[in-house]
This record gives structure tokens, C-alpha cells and sequence, in this order.
């Protein structure tokens, strides 16, 4: 197996292109407006009820600046929402290395951009279990599966890519943009990967946890009917 070695690394990348696709909108209203100021020419991604939220938070003129995901990769969302990010294209541009030149081929060849931030925050799993007598069926479609894989392609690749999974987060990141004229820091990132990948591991284990507390025989068989 051949795996890619990094030799050469920035320190600070500028955030042109960034993925937004969040249940918890708090403070999204203030985050997004702030990033376009920082650079107009940012291009913001994003999906479903995001990308809705976005459109009628930003004025007119900034409305260029956001570009469904479905427009971008060329693959219309599915019933439900239930594929929207999983894509190539996606994934190229979360994990391209900005030194890797077959990496920078296969932009050209795809017609992606690198992707240098990522907003993202998980379905309610917790949230959704925690209400009394709640069905499985709603507990399983609760389970997220492209925001996690996003925020992990994110956070590994954090020698350049910004994985933005707290709100809480939004305010020292818009201060630190503007110190540094609208790029993020080694030391951001590296920071934000570790938080993003506790944020998972403690997602997964939820779900884990929760799968567990069930019985097959008592809880999944009279859920569904079996052909």
C-alpha cells in the first residue's frame, strides 16, 4: 500500500472555500455573515435546511457566495436528505494535501476545489433517545452518517483543513480570521481535530451505548415487519 508523505505544510491557509451543514444552528446567523465580510469572495457549500437558513440570512448581493452541494457534485440529494454528502468530490477536497501534486491533478480532473473548512454539527441522536418511549425506528434515523464522516476527513486532515463542530467556537474563530487576514492557523486546526474527534467518539459511543440497552426480541422484531 503506497501512503502519501507530507513534507511541506503551511501554517496559515486561507479559508476560500468552506462546508456548512448543521442541525444546531445557534449562532450560524452571525458566524456566516462575518466570514463573508473577512473575504467576499468566500464560497460557502451547504445542503437542505442549511443551505435555506444561509440564503435568508445572507443579503442579495452575498447570495453568490453559496452553492448548493447538490449543484456542486451534480448528484441531487435523496429522498429524505439521506445522501447529501457523501461524494467524491467532497472528499478530495476535505483530504487533498496542498504540496501533493497527484492530489492537485485530480482537482483539475474532477473540477473540485480544496476545501479548507468545515461546519458541521451531528443529528440530535441524544436528543431524539432521551424522549419518553421513544421508538427505535426514530432512534435510527437519527444516526448520522455524513456529518461524521466529514468532520473525521476534516480532522485528520487538519494540516489544512479548519473542523468547526462546537458553536462555541465561532467566536474566537471569526476574531482569530481577522488577525491573520482571513486564514486559519497550524495551531487552530490542530486544536479543532482533537475536539472534532472527541465529538465523534462521544456521538459513537452514544449510539453504541444505546444499541446495547436493546434486545433483539423485545425491542427489534416488533419494530419491523419481517417478509
Amino acid at each position: 500500500m503506497t501512503i502519501n508523505i507530507v513534507n511541506k505544510i503551511d501554517d496559515l491557509v486561507n479559508v476560500k472555500h468552506v462546508l456548512v451543514s448543521v442541525s444546531d444552528k445557534t449562532g450560524l446567523d452571525t458566524f456566516i455573515p462575518e466570514l463573508v465580510n473577512i473575504n467576499p469572495d468566500i464560497r460557502i457549500f451547504s445542503t437542505g435546511g442549511t443551505f435555506s437558513k444561509i440564503k435568508d440570512m445572507l443579503g442579495e448581493p452575498s447570495r453568490s457566495n453559496l452553492i448548493q452541494v447538490s449543484d456542486y457534485t451534480g448528484q441531487p440529494e435523496t429522498q429524505g436528505g439521506l445522501v447529501k454528502t457523501l461524494d467524491f468530490k467532497i472528499y478530495l477536497g476535505l483530504l487533498t494535501e496542498t504540496y501533493n501534486d497527484s492530489h492537485k491533478d485530480d482537482l483539475k480532473r474532477t473540477g473540485s476545489v480544496p476545501i479548507d473548512m468545515v461546519v458541521v454539527n451531528l443529528y440530535p441522536f441524544e436528543e431524539a433517545i432521551n424522549r419518553q418511549d421513544v421508538p427505535l425506528e426514530t432512534a435510527r434515523g437519527n444516526i448520522d452518517i455524513g456529518g461524521p464522516c466529514m468532520i473525521r476527513a476534516s480532522a485528520k486532515n487538519f494540516i489544512r483543513v479548519a473542523s468547526v463542530v462546537d458553536p462555541s467556537d465561532y467566536g474566537p474563530i471569526i476574531s482569530s480570521l481577522k488577525a491573520t487576514n482571513g486564514n486559519t492557523t497550524l495551531e487552530m486546526r490542530y486544536a479543532l481535530s482533537q475536539k472534532a474527534f472527541k465529538h465523534t467518539a462521544d456521538y459513537d459511543r452514544a449510539i453504541s451505548n444505546y444499541l446495547a440497552s436493546k434486545t433483539f426480541s423485545d425491542t427489534v422484531l416488533p419494530c419491523y415487519n419481517l417478509k
